[in-house]
């Protein structure tokens, strides 16, 4: 055959494979030819899918479709049995589809004004139904519960189901965003706006309406539960992760940056339902393309199992008929814009504008009235297609699965809603679409009560005895209970003992040690405990190296569910590079966003499988907050507990690297989150003493601190320095509130100062001590800061127990009382910008500066980069000079004689820390 006959083919021919049998290889291709000859293009197509298919099934190397024809992916003569009664399922269906939609038009009545979304739910009403109906585990389950991760818009329909299972009251579902100021007998009860753990505990498990999070989430969590499994802590083997998504969604980053993770590892527990109502908030998500057949590609590429449900049965029989493919044709060729468009028009206007294109489809359906064509319906209201979707992707082994589902944005609720680009945004039903869509469900409601007061239309419940209501709890009932459902009742463990920590509190003698080593010294300590190490879990983005934490690698190994089939270039190291399927570490690769998800999943372990689990995070602490923000945000959501380790923290510290590295404000972006606390230590005794009081924050039932559901942030640098041992009377209380006295100055007559840094800026100030005294004659006490943040968020429960009652008796602050009598102006400092000390301004009784390193790093040593900054040692000390002049305690003169000494306008002058600053 001559070359430039041959099409390209996805994964191409193997060009070093020789043709042993040219002759044979002809005799195929003439077999095809007349195929096409005398079948037609239609059957040969047929023929050649049904031999790539068998091709498949026998494991030939074949190069594999990307997207198959606009048609569902099993046929009619596929589906299996439907087992429930469709008839009463569609009936309680219709009523959750009323109750939803009557919650947000009473959530929008005259003073509340809170809105909500209608016609998520509407859409999406039938694939949550046979789920619940037929397939959704809950808690109670032998096998252990199923993970549901709900679109955040269509939490209406889920508040709704609740309502007829006798979970919520009219009354609760009447404080629907309304957590404040709703009351329910005497005490402020609301339901939260999108499915919000934090907020809603009892109720919602997965937080995902910010776009994109859930499907990351929900790889991870699957992905955890066969972590689980395979280290022998839990039988995860029949649970599995279902992810209901929106096809506008999918154009999120993360939603799709992780499909091959979930493909490479194999996770059939896993199960994507992308809801392609083909519509995002504004408008068309691909007006003049297909996004069905767009993610389909997508998935296929990246190894899933790829099941379409595009249309109802009612087109059955014509696709039957279709014998010359001109109806999948059309299928195949007519946009997505155009699919919107007829959902908003009428049965005449598909018959004119779609089946009219082509004679012979038109033809198909010239019997049918205009009413007929209307009702040909998208599979994802077809309660049997769904069924037998998700039933083929619980059979189906070795691969995760997407099912992509067509359905109406805004079905059933008349045609101000049904596929309009402003449906998303329409909050309320006119009477006459109430009057509609009490009809169209078959609500026993009357035109008066509706009359009424069309803004506050009545829910609709059938009473408890009501046949419909037995069946629906008796389906959750053998499915094992309820869902959505959280529930934090966990296993006891055991604590480490304080002994594990006295390594960290005993300080590295005269070696010079980083604190980021100091922290794996610890964690190293705490895998090792016999009853506690199991439950830790380092997860790691592929800079385990860089902080010291190769030496995991041979002994605790990398998690990985093949194990290694590979010879390690490595082997015969004393760390060499191990990976097996009981392995502790959580190695995401170059995935700091995937990490996070890993986090979350191993961080909430204790109310998802009542197994506690204690992540540490470690990573670039520039690449934590700034660039996975909204995970964090989930995860606090979700309220997973842990740790998050910061390394290679400071805008100074890490110089080599530059302007991209250099992280001087992690901790600002981390006080935005309440349920992080946040240290900046200096030493390993303060390391060991945050993560022996965060272990027991979270797990220690005897702690009388009232939120467990915390992650503490401990940022650590890669600056090496003799760790001291902790003194004898240690300050505990100091380092978990924030702050303590780490050295007084002399008693001597004279100017005083204050002197407060935090983590790699505490050895400035105790160089600045020393000048001070020296060269000027000041006394300078100084403080380590463990947590600026800590210090300001209890001023600020001070400042609002004061607001509510003026008159009581008024909390002083802890940083205000630890500063109280002490004598002179204070100077903070630290490797952050000023944001970060400046958090304690309010709250300092004495004259207040702080120093910071603001602007964007540079690449140079650690001396020249503080000095550059003036946050280094000197800086420090001229400032003392100007704060005491300030203060009326010397002269202005001595400020500026300092600064001309010690140069500080030339940062080759520096000389805090020391030299090199590459990872």
């Amino acid at each position: 055959m001559d070359n430039k006959n041959k099409g390209p083919i996805l994964n191409g021919l193997p060009a070093n494979v020789p043709d042993i049998d040219p002759q044979e290889t002809q005799d195929w291709i003439d077999s095809l030819d007349a195929l096409v000859e005398e079948g037609g293009t239609a059957r040969a197509r047929y023929i050649m899918l049904n031999l790539i298919q068998r091709a498949r099934q026998q494991r030939i190397g074949v190069p594999s479709l990307t997207a198959t024809d606009y048609v569902n992916t099993i046929g009619a003569e596929d589906e299996p049995w439907f087992p429930g009664d469709e008839e009463v399922e569609r009936r309680f269906r219709r009523w959750i589809r009323w109750n939803a939609a009557v919650q947000v038009q009473r959530a929008q009545r005259e003073g509340i004004g809170v809105g909500g979304h209608i016609s998520t739910y509407a859409s999406a009403a039938t694939l949550y139904e046979v789920g619940l109906n037929h397939f959704f585990r809950g808690k109670d389950h032998p096998g252990g519960g199923d993970h549901i991760f709900y679109q955040g818009h269509a939490s209406p329909g889920m508040y709704a189901r609740a309502f007829l299972e006798g979970r919520l009251s009219a009354e609760q579902m009447d404080g629907f965003r309304q957590q404040s100021s709703h009351y329910v007998n005497g005490k402020p009860f609301g339901l939260p706006s999108y499915p919000h753990p934090r907020q809603m505990p009892d109720f919602w498990e997965h937080p995902t309406v910010s776009m994109g999070i859930g499907p990351q989430a929900a790889i991870s969590q699957a992905q955890f539960d066969r972590y689980l499994h395979n280290r022998g802590i839990k039988d995860t083997s029949q649970q599995h992760t279902w992810a209901f998504l929106g096809d506008g969604e999918m154009d999120e980053p993360e939603a799709r940056g992780m499909l091959q993770y979930a493909a490479y590892e194999e996770l059939d527990n896993l199960t994507f339902v992308i809801n392609c109502n083909l519509q995002r908030l504004d408008g068309p998500v691909r007006g003049n393309g297909k996004i069905i057949q767009e993610l389909e590609s997508w998935f296929r590429g990246a190894g899933w199992n790829v099941i379409k449900v595009i249309w109802g049965r009612e087109w059955d029989p014509l696709l039957a008929k279709d014998r010359d493919g001109a109806l999948v044709n059309l299928m195949n060729a007519t946009p997505d814009g155009d699919y919107q468009t007829y959902k908003g028009e009428s049965g005449g206007f598909v018959r004119d504008n779609f089946f009219g294109r082509d004679p012979r489809t038109k033809a198909m359906v010239e019997d049918y009235t205009d009413q007929q064509i209307w009702n040909l319906k998208r599979g994802g209201h077809d309660y049997r297609k769904v069924y037998a979707a998700y039933k083929a992707a619980l059979e189906h082994t070795g691969q995760p699965t997407v099912i992509l589902v067509k359905t109406v944005k805004g079905y059933s609720l008349g045609p101000h809603f049904e596929a309009r680009n402003a449906t998303h945004q329409m909050k309320t039903m006119a009477l006459e679409d109430l009057k509609a869509a009490r009809d169209h469900f078959s609500i026993p409601i009357s035109d008066k009560q509706l009359e009424e007061n069309p803004e506050l239309p009545p829910y609709y419940h059938p009473g408890e005895d009501a046949p419909e209501i037995k069946y629906l709890l008796d389906r959750r009932h053998e499915l094992g209970g309820f869902t959505p459902e959280r529930r934090s009742k966990y296993v006891d463990i055991k604590l480490p003992d304080d002994k594990v920590f006295e390594p960290g509190m005993r300080g590295s003698g005269k070696q010079e040690i980083a604190s980021t080593m100091a922290f794996v010294r610890i964690l190293k300590d705490l895998m090792r405990d016999k009853e506690f190490g199991k439950r830790v879990v380092p997860i790691i983005p592929d800079e385990a190296r860089t902080f010291g934490m190769d030496s995991f690698f041979p002994t605790k190994k990398i998690y990985n569910p093949h194990g290694q089939n590979y010879i390690s270039v490595d082997r015969d190291l004393f760390l060499s590079y191990k990976e097996a399927t009981d392995g502790q570490l959580l190695h995401m690769g170059i995935n700091e966003s995937g990490s996070t998800t890993a986090l979350t999943a191993a961080g909430t372990s204790y109310a998802t499988h009542g197994e506690p689990m204690i992540p540490f995070y470690i990573f670039y602490s520039m690449f934590g907050f700034q660039r996975s923000g909204d995970q964090f945000w989930a995860a606090s959501d979700q309220m997973a507990r842990g740790f998050i380790l910061g390394a290679t923290a400071g805008r100074t510290t890490l110089t080599g690297e530059g302007l991209q590295h250099g992280d001087g404000h992690s901790h600002v972006l981390s006080s935005t989150f309440p349920s992080i606390v946040s240290y900046d230590p200096a030493y390993a005794y303060e390391i060991a003493t945050i993560i022996r009081d965060g272990l027991h924050r979270m797990y220690d039932p005897e702690d009388p601190r009232q939120d467990p559901n915390v992650m503490y942030y401990i940022t650590m640098y890669n600056e090496p320095m003799v760790q001291p041992k902790a003194p004898e009377d240690l300050d505990t209380e100091g380092i978990i509130k924030g702050l303590y006295k780490l050295k007084d100055g002399n008693k001597t007559e004279g100017p005083k100062v204050q002197l407060m840094a935090s983590g790699v800026g505490v050895p400035w100030i105790l160089e600045a001590q020393e000048i001070l005294e020296k060269d000027w004659g000041v006394s300078a006490d100084v403080w380590s800061v463990t947590s600026w943040q800590e210090l300001r968020r209890d001023g600020q429960e001070a400042d609002d127990a004061r607001l509510l009652d003026p008159e009581a008796e008024h909390r002083v602050p802890f940083v205000t009382q630890k500063l109280l009598g002490s004598e002179g102006p204070v100077i903070a400092t630290s490797d952050f910008t000023r944001t970060v000390p400046d958090m304690i301004r309010q709250y300092v009784p004495n004259h207040f500066t702080s120093l910071g390193a603001d602007g964007y790093a540079i690449s140079d040593t650690r001396p020249a980069a503080r000095r550059y900054f003036l946050i280094d040692a000197h800086s420090v000390v001229v400032q003392a000079l100007i704060s005491l002049a300030d203060t009326g305690e010397i002269d202005m003169s001595k400020a500026a004689e300092a600064a001309k000494k010690y140069g500080l306008d030339d940062p080759r002058k520096g000389v805090s820390g020391t030299t090199g600053g590459d990872a």
